[in-house]
């Protein structure tokens, strides 16, 4: 592995934590539970795509790689339905989140 890919990789890797962090810290900034619910799943998405593409560049074309692969496949399918169930099911019991004073 050249030097320039390692640091390319390491780049992806970082953006990703940052963007998730940011993410995190961002989220408390909302009051609605929906609003929070909608960044959390943005954020959550991209920096795991992020930083799975930067492991995946870091350690070349392998067997390891492929099975990340699947897995990124897998989380992009499946984290917008467990979102999609989750909201849905706050907004059938009318959830509301409790506002501090």
């Amino acid at each position: 592995m050249d030097a320039l890919t390692n640091l390319i990789a390491n780049i992806i890797i970082i953006i990703g934590l940052i963007f998730t962090a940011l993410g995190v810290f961002g989220t408390f900034r909302f009051n609605d539970f929906f609003n929070r619910i909608l960044v959390t799943s943005k954020v959550d998405t991209v920096g795991f795509i992020t930083i799975l593409l930067g492991y995946m560049i870091r350690m070349g074309f392998s067997f390891f790689t492929l099975k990340v692969l699947i897995l990124l496949v897998f989380y992009i399918i499946t984290n917008p339905i467990a979102t999609h169930a989750t909201v849905r099911s706050a907004d059938l019991r009318d959830y509301k989140i409790k506002k501090e004073k």
